[in-house]
């Protein structure tokens, strides 16, 4: 496919009206190397304006009825289809993904706009009804109804920059609030494209969706600490979710953070099914996403036949062209990930991990040499620490790091032992075993036989500790981005 370095350029969408700005952002090509796009890269003056109009409309966004906003998002939802192949090629593009999972993730936007608009009528529809039950109030009736908290600021991440934004856009849109929308510096180039879509949705307000992209270090805290957001959703790592959380006062929460997902594998366990599911945990989209596998904790007694099966795994997880139908791993994004990678392997094998295949920094045939640091090889690493580095800190790296345990005691305190608590999974034929670990696993989400899936956002998801506050998914994001009003009767 032809390269398209600096081809494309994005301005600013703010209170209807496509804005440029004195200084962009350049948006490196991880298929090809260099440059294909520069997107406008807003100032403290540009957020400003952005933040005003979003708070004008609230009133007008609150008169607006569920079945316009669901008719917004099923328009919006039409329009990321029509326009799959192009969003599928920019997300290659900026986020190093491979071609079939840039697709996918653009049809699963797409979904999650549809979905939203059914779960808004849901949550309107139902509202509720109370009566007194308290002395000296009985007979009092109320209806507690649902209402737009007002202004969302929606902050994204790179890793799924379009699906990732719809699960905060699209709920947010169907609740009846205005939107701020700041993407990833490093992925922003799919954002607009979903910002040109709304854009030519009929009855979508002026103000109502603000597209504001700009470095986080210019505009971020400008954003966050602004009195007139109501609502921060927002996807990233531990350490600036902190940070936002420590700007932004009174306002609703709504954070996915770092992950750091510990696999608990029984001796009773299906280990062909295990190795299957770690090795697509662990190495999908080169291991970056908060949800994935970062650490396998296997019974000591089947430690070596399952480091066995996940090496007979990785043939099937190599770099590749990130056009070509059959690759399954790109790059990472950026030489300083692979950096943070590398000090992780490192420090593994320092402390006495065995290196069983991986661990270079080697670019797949016919990459660019700009782009041949940014590759790291599917990584695997057998008898790991506990003490290590890459036990307990986020990886974003294809690194499957196996360790042991003695007893179900010991594997819950290394699976508890690390600040983030995002997702686990458990591995046993043991339905009691698998229930009771379940319960005990600090984690906000838990998978039985299976890796951590967060799928389209059916079930709350979120994490505990340094991981988040409040739970994604579709209903669940919906709720977080509504407030109620009890009318007493």
């Amino acid at each position: 496919m032809e390269t398209r370095a600096a081809q494309r350029r994005e301005r600013m969408y703010v209170d209807g009206e496509w804005l440029a700005t004195e200084s962009s952002i350049p948006v490196s090509d991880l298929a090809d190397g260099g440059t294909f796009g520069q997107v406008a890269a807003a100032d403290p003056a540009a957020a400003q304006t952005a933040l005003e109009a979003a708070h004008e409309i609230k009133p007008r966004m609150r008169e607006t009825t569920v079945v316009e906003r669901a008719e917004w998002c099923e328009t919006i939802a039409e329009g990321l289809r029509e326009r799959e192949e192009e969003l599928a090629e920019v997300i290659v593009r900026e986020a190093g993904k491979p071609i079939s999972s840039a697709r996918g993730e653009v049809e699963q936007a797409a979904t999650r706009f549809d979905r939203a608009a059914e779960e808004a009528r849901n949550v309107v529809s139902k509202g509720e009804f109370r009566e007194g039950s308290t002395e000296g109030h009985e007979g009092w009736q109320a209806i507690v109804k649902h209402e737009p908290i007002g202004a969302v600021l929606c902050i994204t991440p790179y890793n799924y920059p379009l699906a990732t934004t719809a699960l905060q856009v699209a709920p947010a849109l169907a609740a009846g609030n205005s939107v701020l929308l700041k993407p990833a510096s490093k992925t922003p180039i799919s954002a607009a494209i979903l910002a040109d879509v709304i854009s030519g949705v009929d009855g979508i307000p002026d103000g109502a969706f603000n597209f504001v992209p700009g470095e986080a270090s210019e505009i971020g805290d400008v954003l966050a600490g602004d009195d007139r957001v109501n609502a921060i959703a927002m996807t990233g790592s531990s350490g600036a979710g902190k940070h936002i959380a420590r700007e932004s006062g009174m306002v609703n929460l709504h954070m996915e953070l770092g992950g750091n997902a510990p696999a608990i594998v029984f001796e009773d366990a299906d280990l062909e099914d295990v190795a299957g599911n770690c090795a697509k945990g662990s190495f999908k989209y080169a291991g970056q996403r908060c949800s994935a596998v970062s650490r396998v904790l296997a019974h000591e007694s089947v430690h070596d036949d399952l480091v066995d099966l996940i090496d007979g795994q990785m043939d099937a997880w190599q770099p590749g062209d990130l056009f070509a139908e059959d690759t399954t791993v790109g790059p990472l994004i950026s030489e300083e990930q692979a950096d943070w990678v590398e000090t992780l392997v490192e420090d593994a094998l320092e402390k006495g991990a065995t290196l069983v295949r991986g661990g270079e920094r080697r670019a797949p045939e016919g990459v660019p040499d700009e782009l041949g640091a940014q590759f790291f090889e599917p990584t695997l690493l057998a008898n790991v620490p506990h003490d290590a580095r890459i036990i307990d800190e986020e990886q974003f790296g294809p690194i499957a790091a196996v360790t042991t345990f003695a007893d179900e005691e010991e594997a819950l305190e290394i699976a508890n032992g690390s600040d983030l608590a995002l997702d686990a999974a458990v591995f046993t034929n043991d339905y009691k075993r698998a229930m009771a670990v379940a319960e005990r696993v600090d984690a906000g989400a838990v998978r039985i036989n299976g890796a951590p899936s967060h799928g389209l956002g059916d079930v709350p998801f979120g994490g505990n500790k340094d991981s988040g506050i409040g739970r994604e998914g579709l209903d669940a994001s919906i709720h977080e981005m509504m407030r109620k009003k009890s009318i007493v009767l």
